[in-house]
């Protein structure tokens, strides 16, 4: 059984990192008494990585798809031969695909049949409160249920589920509890992008098992999860025919950053990130993905002889000493025949919206303590309370956010509910074009680094939240609310009369 864990120690947290692959020192805690299994006893390339299943709803009307998920333990043959226990969405590791169109409303009844409250975030999606995902709008453990209502007001995206329980989130989200949910359009549609069999998506994650093939966890720890996977196999293959295939690649580990490129050194294509496509393609020869990004890549095997075998590579920056062999590999690439292919990746993909003036400029400083004393992760100095409103925006606004780092050897990220943004500047230099000029819901941010982004808060009022999404640093407390509000609103009013204008109502 897997075991629970409710509290977030402070003996427990993480103590610093290392350098810009975000190498974590180990934690203070250790886990129960186990033997680490040896990572180079599992065979690579050996098993066959499997496309995730796409969920069918079980009730359809004119306007509206309905899904129901049970949350729930299962085994899954991660390693070769080996049964692991894990969390899952309907026994499925990872979480099975939710395709869903933009105009169309979806909602999933989730039941949670698992010994730990939840709280399912739809990542990157524009939705009410209500159906948000709020660290503690929780689903209780044992048979609590909670319906979510996803309108799909929004652009095609490559969105994603996971829990978001606070003090939760690192756990479950280790041992399983992530899906797919991939939203399109007629803009997207339109386009003859690869379809089909040849879109995959792809989760990827890193992962620690003890010597009888059971799942390690322990908060902050990054360097022992020397276990790549890719949709829920360790190391697998995928064959692939001598066309072009769509990959969307999701970032779904806790703390580990990856930086994809082919074994060959050979350039693909970028056409999209977080919140869709890209206006124009990009011949890369990598891809940077921190945890909670995405990438859509278009790789055109048709250039390889069948027979060849091509391994996505991890060349994100690592420490002497490291499991290169483990760490530095992800999985196979198989080509078999020749196949029939008509798809097309257009000069241009979509125009993007115009990005408006803002009126409102803030500063945000993420940080934690690197001496091990606390343990704490914090925004602006504070870590996260459910009852303060950190930051209160009124509707419709257009802001500009300049987010610093303010570590030394700790990397972190940034990621905001209900919307999505545009990055303005990197450290000072203009993002116009590359994979960050696009629509984005989580931006990486190394030791030292300043993000500017601009986003316009609109569709819904409410409060959410604002956080680093390594989920161990969240977890920690790094984490804040942001509210939505009218200019006087009753929401607003009747925070004045009880005297407290940033608590939550």
């Amino acid at each position: 059984m897997i075991q629970r864990r409710t509290v977030l120690k402070s003996g427990a947290a993480l103590t610093g990192a290392l350098g810009g692959a975000g190498l974590l020192i180990p934690a203070l805690s250790s886990p129960a008494q186990a033997t680490d299994l040896d990572p180079t006893t599992i065979p690579q390339f050996q098993q066959a990585m499997p496309v995730p299943e796409v969920l069918r709803p079980f009730y359809t009307s004119g306007t509206t798809s309905t899904y129901c998920m049970v949350q729930q333990e299962a085994e899954a043959e991660i390693l070769p031969g080996r049964k692991t226990r894990v969390y899952t969405f309907n026994g499925s590791f990872p979480g099975p695909v939710i395709k869903a169109t933009s105009g169309r409303r979806v909602v999933v009844k989730q039941y949670n049949q698992l010994g730990v409250p939840t709280s399912i975030h739809l990542h990157g999606a524009h939705v009410p409160e209500s159906s948000d995902g709020s660290p503690m709008d929780l689903i209780a453990a044992d048979g609590g249920t909670k319906t979510y209502t996803y309108p799909n007001s929004q652009p095609h995206a490559n969105l994603w589920f996971h829990d978001h329980a606070h003090h939760q989130e690192s756990e479950t989200v280790y041992r399983g509890l992530t899906g797919f949910y991939l939203l399109t359009d007629d803009t997207e549609q339109r386009l003859n992008l690869p379809s089909g069999e040849y879109d995959v998506p792809i989760a990827l994650r890193d992962a620690r098992f003890d010597d009888s093939g059971q799942l390690v966890y322990e908060m902050g720890d990054f360097m022992h999860r020397t276990v790549i996977l890719a949709n829920g196999k360790a190391w697998p293959y995928f064959e692939v025919a001598a066309r072009k295939y769509r990959f969307r690649l999701f970032n779904t580990a806790n703390i580990r950053f990856f930086t994809l490129k082919l074994s060959d050194g050979s350039s693909f294509q970028q056409i999209g990130s977080d919140g869709g496509l890209l206006e124009k393609p990009i011949d890369v020869t990598s891809v940077k993905l921190s945890p909670g990004e995405r990438a859509d890549v278009v790789i055109d095997f048709s250039r390889f002889a069948p027979g060849t075998a091509l391994t996505l590579l991890n060349a994100e920056p690592t420490l002497p000493g490291d499991p290169v062999d483990q760490v530095g590999k992800v999985l196979q690439f198989r080509v078999t025949g020749p196949a029939t292919d008509t798809s097309v990746v257009p000069a241009t993909l979509r125009t993007l919206p115009a990005l408006g003036s803002a009126t409102v400029q803030r500063s945000f400083e993420l940080s934690m303590d690197e001496t091990g004393t606390t343990g704490g992760a914090f925004i602006n100095g504070k870590s996260y309370d459910m009852d303060r409103i950190d930051t209160e925006i009124e509707y419709g606004a257009t802001e500009i956010w300049t987010v610093r780092n303010a570590n030394l050897y700790t990397p972190h990220n940034f990621h905001m509910h209900l919307v999505q943004f545009r990055v303005l500047e990197r450290d000072g230099k203009p993002v116009t074009s590359g994979p960050e000029s696009g629509l984005k819901d989580t931006v990486s941010l190394q030791p030292g680094q300043t993000v500017k982004l601009q986003a316009t808060f609109t569709g819904y009022e409410g409060t959410y939240v604002y956080h680093c999404h390594m989920f161990d640093h969240a977890a920690m407390g790094m984490m804040a609310n942001l509210r939505v509000v009218r200019s006087g609103s009753a929401l607003r009013r009747t925070d004045a009369r009880r005297g407290h204008g940033h608590r939550r109502p």
